[in-house]
């Protein structure tokens, strides 16, 4: 039992549910600007493409940048946020995602746009491991499905009003001026947070006397107090691979989804938007009906078992082409709810899995999967678009969430039998 999550003894006394509210409001906050950080180049390819005179290829560059420097910081991060604290952290992210911007708002040549660009990927490094710790640490356990059913959809919020914003400043003023607009996002959100600071602190806790009994009794297993113990449990690396799969099917949806669906079923650019757009709407609204799940249920692999096998068949009946281009859309919506239920348990997976006293090395390294199936999946998925054969995107899709289940099952039968 001395493997059990870390921090279900900081929620011992139950917080009211306007501080938790509040808690999870702030963190939300902080993910969905991460999140809008993740959209910083991409919707501005076509200015920068021609004021630099740059390749697709090179274009492409910058985000996997972006991506390779996030997966390796995020990792590190994990530490960092068990040493110092996740508030400190997370506040350290978002100043350098606003530094970033203006790095690449001045950018002269491309070797600084790919300088801003690893910025940000540093910036984004810090979020998942100081927001989980600190969502672990400060929301009442009863209301944590919740939350990260929430965290998720901030997430997808700020992946949707980054296109909007960026494009529509710089058509109407220019890409610089765009980007200098973003560098003040992060410096509201930090500027709020620091108003509330008090409530995101995780070093504040203190353990109760039984606690810390434990914790001495403990204190001869050398194991246990190893920095890198974590590191031996095959669950963690379960939950790497898991998030690893998930990120290349997110990966070939976001990157190249809209493209496959006009070459397969020969539709309108007007009507894959809307099926991109119908992806992202139920993936929100499955979050937040997966919180509710998440929060009856115990064995949270088995409902991701069921909510990613249900995606992955839609996945690959799109991948057919037998369908009409309205039947499409609505299978892109399935595609997306199912994921969108699998979330918030997902999350409590992971929490389940994290050894005592590692809550953010665990979420660091199993979330930097995230990060490294996002540099990959637009290389592999672009191929397969390259080679003229835009059904096996969706087939990659569901192949791929089909294989994130193997993987969930495994995190769940080990966690269950150490807890034995």
């Amino acid at each position: 039992m001395s493997s059990l999550t870390a921090d279900t003894r900081l929620n011992l006394q139950p917080n009211s549910f306007k501080q938790d509210a509040m808690v999870i409001s702030l963190v939300g906050l902080a993910h969905a600007i991460s999140h809008f950080f993740h959209m910083i180049l991409a919707p501005l390819f076509p200015w920068l493409k021609d004021a630099f005179n740059l390749s697709y290829a090179e274009l492409g560059l910058l985000m996997s940048a972006f991506f390779v420097v996030s997966g390796i910081g995020q990792a590190l991060a994990g530490f960092v946020v068990d040493r110092v604290g996740a508030r400190a952290v997370l506040f350290f992210g978002i100043a350098c995602l606003a530094l970033s911007a203006a790095v690449l708002a001045i950018a002269p040549n491309y070797a600084v746009l790919m300088l801003g660009s690893m910025l940000a990927g540093l910036g984004n490094s810090v979020f998942h491991p100081a927001d989980y710790t600190i969502l672990n640490q400060c929301v009442t356990t009863q209301r944590l499905s919740h939350a990260f059913s929430v965290h998720g959809i901030s997430g997808n919020l700020g992946w949707a009003a980054a296109p909007v914003f960026l494009v529509s400043i710089a058509h109407w003023m220019n890409w610089r001026i765009a980007l200098m607009a973003a560098a003040v996002l992060p410096l509201i959100v930090l500027a709020i947070l620091l108003m509330h600071r008090q409530l995101l602190s995780t070093r504040q806790n203190t353990e109760p006397p039984k606690a810390t009994l434990d914790r001495e009794t403990n204190k001869s297993n050398s194991g246990e107090q190893s920095l890198f113990h974590f590191m031996r449990l095959p669950a963690v690396w379960m939950c790497f691979l898991f998030f690893f799969m998930i990120s290349m099917g997110i990966g070939g949806i976001q990157s190249f989804s809209p493209t496959a669906l006009r070459e397969v079923y020969g539709m309108s650019l007007s009507w894959a938007t809307a099926a991109y757009t119908a992806y992202m709407l139920t993936s929100a609204v499955g979050m937040i009906w997966g919180g509710f799940i998440a929060a009856k249920a115990n064995d949270h692999d088995k409902t991701i078992t069921i909510a990613f096998s249900f995606s992955a068949l839609m996945a690959l009946f799109l991948a057919s082409g037998w369908l009409s281009a309205s039947m499409a859309v609505v299978l892109m919506g399935a595609v997306g709810l199912g994921a969108g239920i699998a979330g918030p348990s997902r999350d409590l997976l992971i929490r389940a899995a994290a050894p005592k006293n590692a809550t953010g090395r665990v979420y660091g390294v199993v979330y930097s999967g995230l990060d490294i199936g996002l540099a990959f999946s637009p290389a592999l998925f672009g191929a397969l678009m390259d080679a003229h054969h835009p059904n096996w995107v969706f087939a990659g899709i569901g192949i791929f969430q089909l294989c994130a289940i193997f993987t969930a099952v495994g995190v769940g039968t080990n966690t269950r039998a150490r807890q034995k």
